[in-house]
């Protein structure tokens, strides 16, 4: 008891201490939790023999995984992506493990290894490129939308690498006996672990397959049937817990039966989520197991980084280094080759294509896999743990490369945008949802715009509903001027970019000390660098909807229309006359919180709206009376 508390102190200090510092850095959680595992193992040595039997324990958590993306994957949104899943996705995986199968035969290896290191460096890391792609913006670009959809072709393909995986090993692990039923041969490690009965052994070949077949009916048959009622009965006890047990017996269940007939646990708790992906406990599921899933990939990720033999690494650094530069610039190539045949614009190219040339951590389950498997040798287990986690390491390198490249083809196609050949009495720039509105509300008044947006599939698609707009930077001078800045009246800015909306109005107040300029702000502080760059009119992007959606909730609580309005306007009024008072305290790059005498007067002026409104609601109670 106290080896095994001493060992999960360990593991969670250096969870606790390694991921939000390799998250801080960007490098990610998957990294975090290999370097905490490598620091513990390898390099400090505080863990030993029982990283093995704790990592058989850990990869629970890719069952989990699993089973919450088959949650995800409504089937009817998979069919709509059935073009880039199965056309982009599909053949990124099919011809990189095609090329590295391939080169893995010509270094000698005989083919089932071959295969199964293919599938291994097919895959990319979900969880890093992703958590870039968000952090950095750019996952509602074509390019992100791209890598998503393989991505998820990944994922989707991890299923049935891990049932054809055993293939590979058949001969070693499966018989046919003499009256032709299936006979299960023994494994060098015994049977200790193989406590589960097995419901194939010693069946024929037929009867194994009906066995099976009634496995997956009943998976389905019970996600669609069973758990409605179930969760009902489970609703009556009224404890929270049980919810939570219900999810992990949903999932354990279902993983049992699958081993019992010889399938991957992964491969039917990842039905059993697609089944219940349209059901109404799925969030409900997903909250649940969440967590658990979380915490044992990153026990899984763990073991895996204190696992890695770096005498391996020390004895061959040169080969090891070459392997990882090789598969991802195998990768890279057949990337660029489907980005140009799926007609991807450069930037986009550059992001699909650097963003997953690296092996991913699913190569981390299935190289753990096929070592239990007895598909890989474990010398070589060993060396594909190391390159799979080198390319995962290069991966932020790659992103900045990429940044690198589009700073540079950004320079380049300056000379690509629109000539504009029209001016307007309104200039909006920016053709996003804020901008489209205020955009047809003018026209529909009878005055004439100018709009100009940087992003190209914008301005066509607006093109397209009858709408005229211009490609181009509108923080550009001469663009500015040829929309007709010096006649123009407003100029409305809609930019998603803060420092491209500040550049703007910076800009164009100095051009036209005259021109009324409307800006639309994120947030609070940037209310505040609106207005130093001299914007007139400030619009919070969410809060005039904010103020309705709280209207509404004064109405539902009692106040008739004409009261909750009055507190509307009052506290908008406050809000106008506050923010303009608390400008003038604010400075440029010092956090509110530590400009003392914004904060001090924040607070009065929060205690007088409280006055307000409280004094507003005893005199409408007087008047009720």
């Amino acid at each position: 008891m106290e080896s095994f508390l001493f060992q999960a102190t360990i593991y969670l200090g250096a969870a606790v201490i390694a991921v939000p510092l390799a998250a801080r850095l960007g490098l990610g959680s998957v990294l975090g939790y290999l370097l905490a595992g490598i620091v513990i193992g390898p390099v400090a040595g505080l863990v030993g023999s029982e990283t093995q039997d704790l990592q058989h324990f850990a990869e629970f958590g890719v069952v989990m995984m699993l089973f919450l993306i088959g949650l995800e994957l409504d089937p009817r949104a998979l069919w709509n992506m059935r073009q880039r899943l199965l056309g982009l996705g599909g053949l990124q995986i099919l011809l990189t493990m095609l090329a590295i199968s391939s080169g893995a035969v010509a270094m000698g290896y005989d083919l089932s290894t071959a295969v199964a290191v293919g599938m291994i460096f097919a895959l990319s890391s979900t969880a890093i490129v992703l958590q870039t792609l968000t952090e950095k913006g750019l996952m509602q670009t074509s390019g992100g939308r791209s890598t998503f959809s393989v991505l998820l072709a990944q994922d989707i393909a991890v299923i049935p690498m891990l049932a054809l995986l055993p293939l590979l090993a058949v001969p070693a692990v499966m018989s046919l006996a003499p009256d032709g039923s299936m006979v299960r041969a023994a494994t060098e490690h015994g049977d200790e672990h193989h406590a589960v009965v097995s419901l194939v052994d010693g069946l024929p070949g037929w009867g194994v397959t009906l066995v099976t077949l009634g496995a997956v009916a009943i998976v389905i048959l019970a996600g669609t049937f069973l758990t409605r009622p179930v969760f009902r009965y489970i609703h009556h006890a009224r404890l929270r817990e049980m919810y939570t047990a219900l999810a992990l017996l949903m999932v354990v269940a279902t993983a049992v039966l699958m081993t019992m007939v010889g399938l991957s646990p992964a491969l039917g708790t990842f039905l059993a989520g697609v089944v219940l992906a349209n059901s109404e406990f799925r969030h409900e599921l997903e909250s649940d197991l969440a967590p658990f899933k979380g915490l044992l990939l990153g026990l899984f990720f763990i073991t895996v980084g204190a696992g890695i033999d770096f005498t391996l690494l020390f004895g061959d650094p040169a080969r090891i280094l070459a392997l990882a530069l090789a598969v991802m610039l195998i990768k890279g190539l057949i990337l660029y080759a489907l980005a140009l045949l799926f007609k991807l614009h450069k930037k986009d190219r550059w992001l699909f294509t650097l963003g997953l040339a690296q092996a991913g951590e699913f190569g981390f389950v299935l190289i753990s896999f096929s070592l239990q498997q007895g598909v890989l040798a474990e010398a070589l287990g060993g060396q594909l743990l190391l390159v799979t986690a080198l390319s995962m390491l290069i991966t932020p390198l790659l992103f900045i490369v990429y940044e690198l490249i589009i700073k540079r083809m950004s320079d380049v196609e300056e000379a690509e945008h629109d000539e504009v050949d029209e001016q307007g009495t309104v200039i909006i720039a920016g053709i996003g949802r804020f901008g489209q509105i205020v955009n047809r509300l003018v026209q529909s008044a009878g005055v004439n715009t100018v709009v100009v947006d940087n992003d190209l599939s914008t301005v066509q698609m607006m093109r397209k509903f009858g709408f005229r707009g211009f490609f181009g930077d509108p923080t550009r001078p001469d663009l500015l001027n040829a929309a007709g800045l010096e006649d123009a009246k407003i100029l409305v800015v809609a930019l998603d970019d803060r420092e491209a909306a500040n550049k703007l109005v910076s800009y164009a107040r100095k051009a036209r000390p005259d021109l009324h300029i409307i800006a639309r702000a994120r947030d609070r502080v940037h209310v505040y660098e609106l207005y130093d760059a001299g914007a007139d009119d400030i619009v919070r992007e969410l809060f005039d909807s904010s103020l309705r959606a709280g209207r509404y909730a004064l109405e539902n609580l009692g106040l008739s229309e004409f009261e909750a309005a009055e507190v509307e306007q009052a506290f908008y009024q406050h809000d106008r006359k506050a923010l303009r008072e608390l400008a003038e305290l604010w400075k440029p790059g010092v956090p509110i919180t530590e400009i003392p005498e914004y904060v001090a007067r924040a607070r009065e002026l929060n205690n007088t709206l409280e006055l307000e409104l409280t004094a507003r609601q005893q005199a409408n109670e007087k008047k009720r009376a």
